[in-house]
C-alpha cells in the first residue's frame, strides 16, 4: 500500500488559500498596537445630599417675583461639584452655571413668580 498524498489541482488550491489566510491573519495580528491602560471593577454606596434652610429672595421692586434661591447642602460640594435646580418637579432645569457655592448654594433665577413655584428639586454631584 502506498500512503503518499496525491497533490491534485483542487488540493493545491485549498492549500494555497489556507496559506494566504495564515499570512493575512499573522499580518493583522502583528500590526495591532495597544496603548497601556488600566481597567477595573468596583462598587461603592452612593449617598445623597441633605438640603436644608431653603431661602427664596423676593424682587425688591416686585415682591411677586423671585430673584434668588439659596439652600444649605451637606456634605459640602467639592470645588468641582455641581448643583442644579428645577422649580417644576424636573420638567425644566435652571441653566448650568446659575448656581454656585459649596456649603450654601445660591442660584440666580429670573422670570420666576412666587405663584409659579410648585416643587423645588435639587440635583447635586461631586
Amino acid at each position: 500500500m502506498n500512503s503518499a498524498i496525491v497533490l491534485t489541482p483542487r488540493r493545491l488550491l485549498l492549500l494555497g488559500i489556507f496559506g494566504l489566510l495564515a499570512v493575512f491573519t499573522y499580518g493583522f495580528a502583528a500590526s495591532n498596537n495597544v496603548d497601556p491602560s488600566n481597567a477595573g471593577d468596583g462598587s461603592a454606596v452612593i449617598s445623597g445630599y441633605d438640603v436644608t434652610d431653603v431661602h427664596y429672595t423676593l424682587d425688591a421692586t416686585n415682591p411677586s417675583n423671585v430673584t434668588n434661591i439659596s439652600f444649605d447642602i451637606s456634605p459640602a460640594l467639592p470645588a468641582t461639584g455641581t448643583a442644579r435646580i428645577s422649580l417644576d418637579s424636573g420638567s425644566s432645569w435652571l441653566a448650568a452655571g446659575s448656581c454656585s457655592g459649596t456649603t450654601t448654594v445660591s442660584c440666580t433665577v429670573s422670570g420666576v413668580t412666587v405663584l409659579s413655584l410648585s416643587n423645588l428639586r435639587v440635583v447635586a454631584a461631586q
